[in-house]
């Protein structure tokens, strides 16, 4: 009775091996394969998944709560150019709003397949995701209430200074801070709306942040003598790109090479200039910034 016993539990476990043996087969065969790369996804679905912001003129939520922005324009553009490149009849935009602090865990999860809005190109970001050719370059400085008189680093001494949680920003001012021995205390936010209130109710001596981000917020409130930007900076001009999956090369390159007509084709003067050196948001400010010849050079724009 012993023997019978042993004998159906070692076909039982010899089942279970076998059961077992094929499932880890199929398992492997499934994670083997390789992911659905943008390309495909993009021609299968018809829809490009945009992240954008909350960073004027780059890209936000306009009066009419419609996506807009310098960048969102020239990702439209781009859009039209994966339309053409994949031969398909149309192609359909689907808004995702990220922040700086979940932009590259929403591409790497595939929430977003391109990041439009204002990333600073840096060789630490470069380690997690892909960076297209620049569409915009810039400096950081601070932003202060005129009334206050901060207009250098030294200033700044002893000070409390906002920045935006996840922007090169933060690292900037603890560098510079510890470099100084200002003795900065840096009050982290989630969005440059919120940090540049800071500043405004005077809960903050300055904000830290891109300098065409700040020229934005000042034109904004349409009060502009009433604040100040610094002369000096906080590090070295910056590229923008806009942000695509490392592991994801084909619609890398294709962003890329459409970038690249884009830049140099005669539709770029248009949105540059309808965003740079036009009145936005319902007519209310001008920000009279002309492209760069640091700009120009990067889009190979002859001048």
């Amino acid at each position: 009775m012993v023997r019978a016993f042993l004998d159906t539990l070692a076909v039982l476990v010899l089942k279970m091996t076998a059961t077992l043996a094929i499932v880890a087969a199929v398992a492997g065969q499934v994670f083997a394969q390789a992911p659905v790369s943008t390309l495909d996804r993009i021609k299968e679905t018809g829809s490009l998944k945009v992240g954008y912001g909350s960073a004027p003129p780059f890209s936000f939520l306009d009066e009419d709560g419609q996506v807009a922005g310098y960048a969102i324009d020239l990702c439209k553009a781009l859009a039209e150019e994966i339309r053409n490149a994949l031969a398909m009849t149309e192609i359909r935009i689907d808004y995702v709003l990220r922040t700086p602090a979940n932009r590259v865990q929403l591409l790497n999860s595939g929430d977003i397949d391109i990041e439009c809005n204002a990333s600073t190109n840096t060789a630490e970001r470069r380690k997690a995701a892909a960076f297209a050719p620049p569409h915009f370059i810039a400096q950081t400085r601070f932003v202060s209430l005129r009334q206050n008189n901060i207009r250098t680093i030294e200033d700044l001494r002893g000070k409390t200074v906002s920045v935006v949680l996840g922007t090169v920003n933060v690292g900037q001012i603890l560098h510079l801070s510890r470099e100084m021995r200002l003795g900065l205390a840096s009050i982290p936010v989630a969005d440059v709306q919120s940090a540049f209130d800071l500043v405004k109710v005077g809960s903050v001596s300055a904000f830290a942040m891109d300098d065409i981000l700040l020229t934005t917020m000042i034109a904004s409130t349409g009060k502009a003598e009433d604040y100040l930007i610094s002369n000096e900076t906080l590090g070295e001009p910056a590229p923008y790109g806009f942000m695509t999956r490392l592991d994801d090369a084909p619609f890398t390159a294709l962003v890329a090479e459409s970038l690249e007509r884009i830049y140099k084709s005669p539709q770029m003067k248009s949105i540059y200039d309808k965003w740079f050196m036009q009145p936005i948001r319902g007519g209310r400010y001008t920000l009279n910034v002309p492209m760069s010849a640091q700009l120009k050079s990067a889009m190979g724009i002859a001048d």
